[in-house]
């Protein structure tokens, strides 16, 4: 059983809901991302999501791209962000981290190396946003034969033969983006996410988190109800490049998001 499996169960078993953020790695500065990881984790959060910096991020908003930019400024390179997992994993070895970027990076590091590579350094599992299902016979069993959970996302205009295929390759969760667009770009209609989640589960037993949208405890309540888990993305990267100048007040502005959200979910535990 993989962390990310193992984590996600005890949840359900709790009765509670994941609670997953997303920074980009590197950002502000690569030496300062295994602070923030141990400050979200302090905060509540279930399983990290750690942004891997790409130069055309195209699926993302003006928020993350910035983000990107800062990080990449500073040389956060792939095999920085697997030694930023690496440094985490000598204190933390319980808090699944996902891997969540753009296959350049993968390929040309190889698929054969990076999973080895991600294995040793303690990674759980890898969404990569522009690797669709038919595209990914070879890497995501090459990823699941090395405990790797390969997470793929589906949108609100996936259709049920698409949610299977993708299904069958993944593992660990999906990821449901929450409405059609970048990431940032606008407010969830939560009944329609509510929709759609239940006739996703009724296609796959895998847990469904949503992302897209969720800035706030109340809407990672709603979205709670309605879910496995939130994802919570560019509210957390918007605060720290509203805060870069200062990684102690920084790492108190992203408690001061979290702590509402954590309390939020659990108080919608049966």
């Amino acid at each position: 059983m993989s962390r990310i499996e193992g984590v996600l169960k005890t949840l359900k078993g709790q009765g509670r809901k994941a609670l997953i953020p997303f920074i980009t790695a590197g950002d502000p500065h690569p030496d300062e991302t295994v602070g923030l990881m141990h400050t979200m984790v302090d905060a509540g959060v279930d399983i990290i999501e750690l942004g891997v910096p790409f130069s055309d991020p195209m699926a993302d908003g003006p928020v993350i791209q910035l983000a990107c930019e800062r990080a990449l400024k500073h040389g956060t390179s792939l095999r920085r962000v697997l030694a930023i997992v690496r440094e985490f994993r000598e204190t933390n070895n319980s808090t699944p981290v996902v891997l969540m970027g753009y296959i350049n990076p993968i390929e040309a590091m190889g698929y054969e190396a990076f999973a080895d590579a991600a294995v040793e350094a303690g990674v759980d599992g890898v969404l990569t946003v522009d690797l669709p299902p038919e595209e990914a016979d070879e890497v995501a069993p090459l990823f699941a034969q090395r405990g790797l959970d390969p997470i793929f996302l589906l949108a609100p205009t996936t259709t049920d033969e698409r949610i299977r295929a993708i299904a069958d390759h993944s593992s660990g969760y999906v990821y449901y983006v929450s409405f059609n667009g970048v990431t940032g770009a606008a407010r969830i209609n939560v009944e329609e996410v509510a929709a759609k989640v239940a006739h996703i589960h009724e296609l796959t037993a895998l847990p469904v988190g949503v992302g897209f949208g969720i800035r706030d405890a109340e809407t990672a309540a709603a979205v709670g109800r309605v879910s496995d888990g939130v994802i919570v993305g560019s509210v957390l990267v918007d605060t720290i490049a509203r805060n870069q100048a200062d990684i102690e007040e920084l790492k108190r502005a992203l408690t001061d998001l979290l702590n509402p959200m954590r309390e939020a979910l659990d108080s919608l535990a049966s």
